[in-house]
């Protein structure tokens, strides 16, 4: 396990850096920091050169660009604390050089030469280490030969420190077991569900002092949350497609442009499974015929997919010769064999699809509709202008409702519930993401409704949490107070079955019929029963009954069997093999940043602010 982890270290320190760091064939400029000024620090008796911190910290930046997917300004770089990430990891890398120094830890030439020619970015084009291509690499870094190859060994005694120090670490065995065993230990359960139609005596009608006092008791259930009262103007293309004006000429021209898109030939959804020679085809064929085999099954022999073979919906003019053979067939089916590009085929008729012609007269609604949107979307985005000017002149949204075509409105808006009040516009995220950061005193802006137009909104009031009258939510507690009552009726039915078991009438006698359920594991998830019945029954002994409130009745659970996990399965071994690896490596760079930290403590460190403040500026440049 050591070994394993020694060559993650050495593959990590030593690739990574050597090759992304020094070499950076992936497009990454070098910037010489030059000047009096050559290291931003020290640890020990080791320096940390400008250009080190200068390259670790660019390389840092394009990575993450990378991962972003776009172009990171310095100034963002240092919100996101990559700076002082690099930085953090330069001083390490100082201080484990600057013991690795003080052990007298070293390598010869000969390694030194080894790792060189180990890099693919110092070969040729025959594969052969490149001279010229070495040197040219190191001098777009801003390196020479001597300074590279010092980092090398540099590296490779830092990599003996760290394997040193993690040597011998490995995950113990009985950890991995016990770990596995919890993990994989399954349950056997025996569950009845206990719903409304299980009820000893049906539900009594409740009074009205009854519903008062379950909702005097349960106010929570029926208080409104904090709501917002909001003003707002809006305008989608929507609103204006009506007033659109669609030239008639201009439909005819885009209508007969995509004739095919209206009017399509009789067509097909069609597989082809080619053959090499007519006699296989027809021979398929013939067994398909016969009852010995299937078209599937033809196309499995072949190790082929359904998608590999499908054609799609096609047209006569798609299929060359084998139309004929193919629209020859009245009702999904096999047709030929038949001429292909490819060779002699069967083909499979999916479906008939009729000919379709649409006129003119039949498109023309759509065609306008589509070509009005457009227009009315142009018009919505010609209206931001205007709009910001208004508002930004302080303008009130009565007034921008007025001198616009933005409609006006308002919405007892909460995060939880539909508007109140209002229309839909509490269905556009924009606008609830707005409208949940609203505060009193904010000016109007014009926002962007989802690409969907365009509105502006105003918080008047903030509600507080309201207690609606029993009067108006009277069906609610009456809905309410039937799920409860019923639940604990079940509950307290079920607490009784299980009592009686106890005390020697098995379930099944009590006319209940429990149902088996084996192999449970502890993150199973059982459809028709509660959550926490999972949970439960890794808590109860063998034997052992319990009763589990639901939603909409009880549960009555009783554990059958623990099952221990076989801990010598073929799986078994994999995963724990995979585990304590994972495990090993996790404790291994633990290991080394612990003695990384003691070292930077007992060597102590010095920071040249200014110089670190220089290599900054250039990256803000």
């Amino acid at each position: 396990m050591a070994t394993g982890a020694k060559g993650q270290i050495s593959k990590f320190f030593v690739w990574t850096i050597l090759v992304l760091l020094i070499v950076g064939l992936a497009g990454f400029g070098a910037t010489n920091f030059g000047g009096g000024v050559q290291t931003v620090g020290r640890v020990g008796d080791t320096d940390i050169p400008v250009d080190r911190y200068a390259r670790t910290l660019q390389q840092e930046i394009r990575a993450f660009e990378a991962q972003a997917g776009r172009r990171v300004p310095f100034a963002e770089a240092q919100q996101l604390g990559l700076p002082q990430a690099v930085l953090a990891q330069v001083v390490a890398t100082a201080a484990l050089e600057d013991e690795a120094s003080e052990l007298g830890l070293s390598v010869g030439d000969d390694e030194v030469r080894r790792e060189v020619l180990l890099v693919p970015g110092f070969r040729g084009l025959d594969g052969s280490f490149d001279r010229e291509a070495y040197e040219f690499a190191l001098r777009q870094q801003g390196l020479s030969v001597a300074e590279f190859e010092e980092q090398i060994r540099d590296e490779t005694a830092r990599t003996l420190l760290q394997a040193a120090v993690i040597s011998g670490i490995e995950t113990p065995t009985a950890l991995t077991d016990l770990l596995f065993a919890y993990a994989r230990e399954t349950r056997n359960v025996s569950t009845v569900v206990l719903g409304s139609t299980d009820l000893a005596d049906p539900l009594p009608e409740p009074d009205d002092a009854t519903l008062q006092a379950y909702y005097e008791a349960n106010p929570d259930r029926f208080t409104l949350p904090e709501r917002r009262q909001i003003t707002y103007a809006w305008l989608t293309p929507d609103m204006i497609l009506d007033d659109v004006e669609v030239d008639e000429d201009l439909l005819r021209r885009v209508y007969d442009e995509r004739r095919d898109e209206f009017n399509q030939p009789e067509r097909r959804l069609v597989e082809r499974l080619v053959f090499g020679t007519e006699s296989a085809a027809q021979e398929a064929a013939d067994a398909i015929a016969a009852g010995d085999t299937d078209f599937d099954t033809l196309v499995a022999d072949r190790g082929l997919a359904l998608e590999d073979i499908d054609l799609g919906e096609v047209a006569r003019d798609d299929l060359g010769e084998a139309a004929e053979t193919v629209f020859a067939l009245e009702e999904p089916g096999i047709a030929g064999p038949a001429p292909s590009p490819l060779g002699p085929a069967l083909f499979r008729v999916n479906a008939l699809l009729s000919a379709r012609e649409t006129p003119f007269e039949e498109a023309r609604d759509a065609l306008r509709d589509e070509f009005a949107m457009d227009a009315a979307s142009r018009d919505v985005e010609a209206e931001i202008e205007a709009a910001e000017d208004l508002l930004a002149g302080g303008a009130t949204l009565e007034e921008l409702a007025s001198e616009t075509r933005f409609r006006l409105g308002d919405i007892l808006w909460s995060g939880t519930q539909p508007g109140l009040g209002g229309d839909d516009i509490d269905a556009y995220p924009a606008f609830r993401e707005a409208a949940a950061a609203l505060e009193e005193g904010d000016f109007p802006e014009v926002l962007e409704l989802n690409g969907n137009g365009l509105f502006a909104l105003r918080l008047d009031e903030i509600v507080p949490p309201t207690l609606q009258p029993f009067d108006e939510v009277e069906v609610q507690v009456i809905e309410a107070w039937a799920a409860d009552e019923t639940r604990t009726r079940l509950t307290a039915q079920a607490e009784a079955a299980v009592a009686a078991a106890e005390a020697g009438t098995p379930l099944a006698d009590q006319g209940l019929a429990p149902v088996e359920r084996t192999g449970l594991m502890r993150d199973a998830f059982v459809e028709d029963l509660p959550l926490q019945t999972v949970t439960a029954a890794f808590e109860m002994a063998p034997g052992e009954m319990r009763v589990i409130s639901a939603d909409q009745g009880a549960v009555i659970l009783r554990l059958d069997a623990v099952n221990a996990a076989d801990q010598e399965s073929d799986e078994a071994v994999e995963v724990k093999s995979a585990f304590a690896e994972r495990t090993s490596q996790g404790y291994a760079q633990d290991v080394v940043q612990a003695f990384t930290r003691a070292l930077e403590r007992q060597k102590g460190i010095e920071l040249n602010q200014a110089a670190v403040n220089a290599v900054h500026a250039q990256f803000a440049q």
